[in-house]
């Protein structure tokens, strides 16, 4: 089926050449596509342009909102498909892209909902099934919010959709992998939180990272996922105590 409208794939990258070429083919409906990279070290940014529909910018991370925001400014056209680098599009779902933007009466903005795999398995619960962002979208109805550093927001003028089909997202290969990221994620949130004003408090701190565990493994349902559920759960709650540890360095170092 042809696609009726033109589409630009966009993608912000750090070290991803395990994943760059594969992110690029996921793109096949886009007639271009923009790598916004924060200088990575590996060979990224060399076979990202060996694709002739691959335009990249390279800019100094800040946050993760600033990079997706340049990423949306560089687009020539109005509809945008934003991937990460560990998601990928399955054939059932690309077809539904091409039928919903082949409609007349389209959304302004369409959120994915993904289906998660950990260390190669996949995880059918632990807060992950409900889980759904905006990928799809028009630029000239779209902006991430400005002040949020990690777990960006969009905000949409207009009318939204939930596409049927899911997102795959590859989320992790191992445990420390995950550990990392989340102490990264703690790091900017805590920064996050501080910029706005948010006061430090030990009760706080503790009574949410506790909180965080015991939603992700049993309200989420996150022991149906056996071993890799508690593990989930866990450094979820990592997150969580390492945000607050940053947010509470930072009011000490003012």
């Amino acid at each position: 089926m042809e696609l009726k409208e033109k589409i630009t794939g966009l993608i912000i990258t750090f070290n991803e050449e395990k994943n760059i070429q594969e992110i690029i083919d996921n793109f096949s409906i886009c007639d271009e596509i923009i790598v916004v990279d924060s200088f990575s070290s590996d060979q990224t940014v060399e076979i990202a342009k060996q694709n002739l529909k691959v335009k990249v910018i390279q800019h100094r991370f800040e946050d993760f909102t600033k990079q997706r925001n340049i990423a949306l400014d560089a687009a020539t056209n109005d509809w945008v498909l934003f991937l990460d680098g560990d998601e990928r599009i399955p054939t059932d779902l690309q077809k539904e892209i091409i039928e919903e933007l082949n409609k007349s009466d389209k959304k302004e903005a369409y959120y994915f909902y993904r289906k998660f795999y950990f260390a190669g398995k996949p995880i059918h619960f632990s807060g992950t099934q409900n889980d759904k962002n905006f990928r799809l979208f028009r630029r000239s109805k779209c902006r991430y919010v400005a002040d949020k550093k990690v777990h960006e927001t969009l905000i949409v003028k207009g009318t939204t959709g939930i596409l049927k089909n899911k997102l795959l997202h590859y989320s992790f290969d191992n445990f420390e992998q995950f550990k990392k990221k989340m102490l990264y994620y703690g790091l900017l949130k805590g920064s996050e939180l501080a910029d706005k004003g948010k006061k430090y408090s030990i009760i706080t701190h503790w009574s949410k990272v506790a909180f965080k565990f015991i939603k992700t493994y049993f309200l989420k349902l996150g022991f149906l996922d056996g071993v890799n559920g508690l593990k989930i759960s866990y450094l979820q709650s990592v997150y969580v105590d390492e945000t607050y540890r940053n947010l509470k360095n930072k009011k000490e170092s003012v």
